[in-house]
């Protein structure tokens, strides 16, 4: 059971003049219950990549399978698919219009036919596993805080019960304690329910914390794709796409180069905490 991209390929404009590649020659593989970050400067594709996941753009060249169906088959249900690989865009807030939180959660499963009681269930069951309150139901979304909102948003791709969560920038512009709340509560559903989470994020820190694997882009193309410590290894590497690595693996080279015999492979806080642990002789 997966996402899979093949030999994919995908161009701006009507004419060569004017064309701009987003993404060249992308070829992989997401397995369901995977926790994968995607990384990259803006303008490396990451957006577009995403939206050739759920089928909402259409490669120019390659193809996109799920469990196995190409998406773009003539009998293939693209409107299905949404419901199955579900994407939350940057400051989805922005796309609330309902005038309650319940009425606004509970659109995507109306829209996908089932009764107004089934919507009503799915959303309050979306509601409760993003931590937003049942006090908070009836209330307009925009009476909510920005974290509140971007919950709700969360909520209403999570009440059509997707396989995939793709989630790009889901924390831009909420504050620490609101990008911690809203990455831990995905983090508790990606181990709760087994979902499939795809996170496109800028920073590092959060990528390092909470995925399994990492795809880099860098100019449309896929440049790495590893577990967190052997992308975060290449230091010089990732600062010639204009990338860092977490704060921590900084911190450790900088300590070694002092002469500290630590490990520099850590790359959260916690780890980095244990390295220097050991490397001065205490039990972490």
């Amino acid at each position: 059971m997966s996402l899979k991209l093949e030999q994919l390929s995908y161009s701006y404009g009507d004419h060569k003049v004017y064309e701009i590649q987003a993404l060249k020659d992308i070829s992989l593989e997401i397995r369901s219950g995977e926790f994968v970050g995607v990384i990259g400067q803006t303008g490396s594709g990451k957006s577009t990549l995403m939206q050739m996941m759920n089928a909402l753009e259409k490669p120019g060249e390659g193809k996109v399978f799920f469990h196995g169906q190409d998406v773009w088959a003539a009998d293939f249900d693209r409107k299905g698919l949404r419901s199955k690989v579900g994407l939350v865009f940057q400051y989805p807030e922005h796309q609330l219009f309902e005038s309650d939180v319940l009425s606004d959660v509970c659109f995507g499963p109306k829209n996908l036919g089932l009764s107004p009681q089934e919507a009503k269930k799915r959303a309050k069951e979306a509601l409760a596993l993003v931590g937003v309150e049942e006090a908070c139901y009836k209330m307009s979304p925009f009476e909510l805080s920005g974290g509140q909102r971007r919950r709700v948003a969360i909520a209403g791709v999570l009440a059509m019960e997707p396989e995939f969560l793709i989630l790009d920038e889901p924390t831009a512009g909420l504050d620490p304690k609101g990008r911690d709340e809203i990455l831990g509560q995905i983090a508790l559903l990606h181990r709760q329910k087994g979902m499939g989470v795809i996170l496109v994020s800028h920073s590092m820190e959060d990528v390092a914390r909470y995925v399994e694997r990492i795809l880099v882009m860098d100019q449309g193309r896929l440049v790495y794709d590893g577990v967190p410590r052997e992308i975060f290894a290449r230091c010089e590497q990732l600062a010639q796409m204009g990338l860092a690595a977490p704060n921590v693996t900084y911190i450790l080279h900088g300590l070694k180069e002092k002469g500290l015999q630590v490990d520099t492979d850590p790359v959260t806080v916690e780890e980095a905490r244990d390295a220097i642990l050991r490397a001065l002789g205490r039990e972490p």
